[in-house]
């Protein structure tokens, strides 16, 4: 793809958008980035970006004007391809693609992708650690937090690349093509964006779609959603979380043996993986111990951002739980946890867009008490929990009512424990 002197339109400005400019400014292209926020909200961001003044920028809104006279678009993650640039842009036959699909035309290694429900992350980091022992750089990049496109000039032909990746930016791919693709699991999700759950699946799928016979496709045994998807994709199928691998592994972790799995493709040994396993502590904000405070254990998992994910929490977690939950509403149900809440938590502290939500689903099977801000959640949860019970916070929802991003949602949920 050569992309010397040609105008590219980024849609959105955060760190994707930021990082798409670099790569085109790299390639001798000309970058114009087109942001719906007003420029006083990014004046500190984009004042601290070296590369500024090398791009062409809109604020406040997009313009037709700005999109079509262009060569190119490209979306960031967050962009959906029903926004309206986009329509602009396919009036005037002007390719339209996202930021995974411009970085992978010039990545010259092969990319391990990772999709999925919940669970990503960990995977994503797991595989990463796996892939690792084959002495090969290995790029953990994409919806984990580093743009794919910030890294590939910097990537060679014996590197990996292992990409975590969403169905925002699925979406929006066309030619790329991962050598080995993981699908952890399917269930609810997103549908503040997908018109419905068959739309979100095909997203999903994506991900199998320009494979060959030479690449691989792993798949969850005990997701029949995924299970199924087998008779529908060109490449080698192998699937982890089988009963008979798990055995045979001695492996019981669901997102250990997709990373065994993996690292079975790249003659990673099964030892080799398990000695990875059991020194790995974990991702920042996954079941993340913070502290312990008077026999009471204070865990952050603002990564939960959906009710499976709350799920996996609450069956993870062995003592007692006093839960603060609540945020973003994505349009997904939570009474679906009603057996398991009943069970694992002896109070909820709600909190955000989703509180009265989350009072229905759930008071009539625990006390739940709706609070105006984390801070009185994390502060009224200490005064409700005894010795030997654990804080969580587990939102099950998007934080984008209250924060900027889970990470940030974390930090603050740490910092407040901390002055506990």
């Amino acid at each position: 793809m050569d992309l010397r002197h040609k105008r590219v339109a980024i849609i959105g400005s955060g760190k994707s958008g930021m990082a798409i400019a670099e790569l085109v400014l790299h390639f001798q292209g000309q970058p114009k980035i087109s942001e719906k926020a007003p420029q006083e909200s990014l004046k500190n961001i984009l004042e601290k970006w070296p590369q500024r003044k090398r791009v062409e920028m809109e604020f406040g809104g997009h313009t037709r004007k700005f999109i079509e006279e262009s060569d190119m678009v490209v979306l960031s993650p967050g962009v959906p391809i029903s926004a309206e640039p986009v329509a602009w842009a396919k009036a005037k036959d002007i390719s339209v693609f996202g930021e995974v699909e411009l970085a992978f035309r010039f990545c010259p290694c092969p990319v391990i992708a990772v999709t999925g429900s919940n669970g990503k992350t960990t995977v994503s980091t797991l595989i990463a650690k796996v892939l690792e022992e084959t002495k090969r750089k290995v790029c953990l990049c994409g919806n984990i937090g580093s743009p794919f496109s910030s890294h590939v000039t910097s990537l060679k032909k014996n590197d990996l690349v292992v990409l975590e990746i969403s169905s925002f930016q699925l979406e929006s791919i066309i030619h790329f093509r991962p050598h080995v693709a993981v699908f952890v699991n399917f269930s609810q999700n997103h549908l503040d964006r997908h018109k419905d759950m068959e739309e979100y699946l095909c997203a999903k799928k994506r991900i199998f779609s320009n494979q060959k016979k030479n690449d691989f496709a792993i798949l969850n045994y005990e997701d029949p959603i995924v299970k199924n998807l087998a008779s529908e994709v060109q490449s080698k199928v192998s699937y982890f979380n089988s009963p008979g691998l798990s055995e045979k592994l001695g492996i019981r972790n669901p997102n250990h043996l997709a990373a065994a799995e993996v690292g079975r493709i790249f003659d990673v040994s099964p030892d080799q993986c398990k000695k990875i396993f059991s020194g790995f502590k974990g991702v920042e904000h996954r079941l993340e111990l913070v502290r312990t405070i008077d026999g009471v254990d204070f865990v952050n998992d603002s990564k939960s951002t959906t009710p499976e994910a709350g799920r996996w929490a609450l069956t993870t977690m062995e003592k007692p739980i006093v839960m603060i939950c609540g945020g973003y509403d994505k349009k997904l149900g939570f009474d679906v946890l009603s057996d398991l809440v009943g069970r694992k938590v002896k109070r909820i502290f709600a909190i955000g867009q989703t509180k009265e939500k989350i009072t229905k689903a759930f008071s009539g099977v625990v006390n739940v008490e709706e609070c105006g801000n984390l801070e009185s959640a994390v502060v009224s949860a200490r005064r409700a929990a005894v010795p030997g019970d654990c804080v969580l916070l587990s939102p099950m929802c998007a934080s984008f009512d209250m924060f900027k991003n889970f990470e940030e949602r974390g930090k603050v949920f740490k910092q407040i424990v901390s002055q506990l």
